[in-house]
């Protein structure tokens, strides 16, 4: 297990190197447990997190039965779609965080465009 971990650090890093955030399109930043699914919006030049979402949210909890799920991950990128969209962010860059794009990454990512999310 550690070295699925360690494999999946490496890829994240080397995606890293090429994915930035800036204040007109920051980073969508996503992380996963077998528990939970967390997303954040982050400005790199700043190093500020402007809003984040999971499925541990208040807003979330009673409707989502559990944070581990497909289900879950596409109410979370639809909650961080409309966060965003009242904050006045549009466009983003997608940082899967080194995970493979499949399962709870792609649907927390077809969620948020759905919901008006532009990367």
């Amino acid at each position: 297990m550690l070295r699925r971990e360690m494999l999946r650090q490496a890829r994240h890093d080397r995606v890293r190197k090429r994915v930035s955030g800036t204040a007109e399109r920051p980073r969508l930043c996503v992380s996963r447990t077998l528990c939970n699914v967390y997303v954040q919006v982050i400005d790199d030049t700043s190093g500020k997190t402007l809003l984040a979402a999971s499925t541990r949210d208040k807003e979330l909890k009673p409707t989502v039965k559990s944070g581990g799920n497909i289900d879950a991950a596409k109410a979370v990128g639809a909650l961080v779609a409309k966060r965003a969209g009242e904050k006045g962010i549009k466009q983003v860059v997608f940082d899967r965080g080194g995970y493979l794009y499949h399962g709870r990454v792609k649907a927390l990512a077809d969620a948020a465009r759905e919901g008006g999310l532009d990367f």
